[in-house]
């Protein structure tokens, strides 16, 4: 059984996480894949082909509120201490680790 560390839920159902099976001891961020979990989506579409030489392709698309993925991408920069790619490593600016935003 796995745990989920939780990057970001919102009781409207979009959210993103990563499964906690790493050593924390040797990884200070967790190297795991990220996944956008949607619950109920008002509007998605899967799409699966398979073309005439064997190669499959497959798509998922789900829509999410444009204001509610800009708490889970803000949400994501936090947690992978992104904020030096977002414009610098001090002080409260956007993406840093102290920001409210």
């Amino acid at each position: 059984m796995s745990t989920k560390e939780w990057v970001s839920s919102h009781s409207d159902g979009a959210s993103i996480y990563q499964e906690c099976l790493y050593d924390s001891e040797t990884h200070d961020i967790n190297p795991n894949p990220a996944v956008i979990q949607v619950d109920g989506p008002c509007n998605y579409s899967v799409t699966r082909e398979d073309y005439a030489d064997s190669r499959p392709f497959s798509q998922l698309a789900v829509e999410i509120p444009a204001d509610r993925f800009d708490e889970i991408a803000i949400a994501w920069c936090k947690n992978r201490k992104l904020h030096g790619a977002l414009g610098g490593s001090f002080g409260r600016e956007i993406g840093s680790p102290d920001s409210e935003y």
